[in-house]
């Protein structure tokens, strides 16, 4: 398991196993956010499972599902909630990492500048660069 910090508050990985989650609380985390609907792949247990999971290990946890590429102004509000609700720092993942990492993008326009956010993500191996424009608080 393979989590990446996009900054000191917030981690996003791939697809987590049940027993991934004991790693991310021995590591300090505080939370974790599903951002992958159940059934998407033969790869995922069920989110129940997780937040069973998470549960008995003391961490919160959140089920954000966001179908890969389309991230509706509700969805970015729900992950924005869940940043500003859960306590840190807070591991959020799906299938890559990918549509995690859009969201925490999407949910900081306006919060961070354009430059910032697509910078912090290169800085964890995710090229963001597409969604400039959208980012400046206004495009979403």
């Amino acid at each position: 398991m393979s989590y990446i910090p996009l900054t000191d508050d917030i981690a996003v990985a791939p697809q987590l196993r049940l027993e991934d989650l004991d790693a991310i609380a021995a590591a300090g985390y505080k939370a974790v956010i599903n951002n992958r609907p159940d059934g998407e792949g033969p790869d995922q247990p069920p989110q129940e499972a997780i937040a069973a999971r998470a549960a008995e290990l003391g961490l919160e946890y959140r089920y954000v599902p966001v179908i890969s590429g389309q991230f509706a102004p509700e969805d970015v509000a729900a992950f924005r909630a869940a940043l500003d609700e859960l306590a840190g720092p807070v591991v959020a993942f799906c299938r890559s990492g990918t549509r995690s990492s859009v969201l925490w993008a999407l949910a900081n326009a306006g919060r961070m500048s354009e430059n910032d956010i697509i910078a912090t993500a290169a800085r964890a191996g995710y090229d963001l660069s597409a969604l400039r424009g959208r980012l400046d608080g206004h495009g979403h």
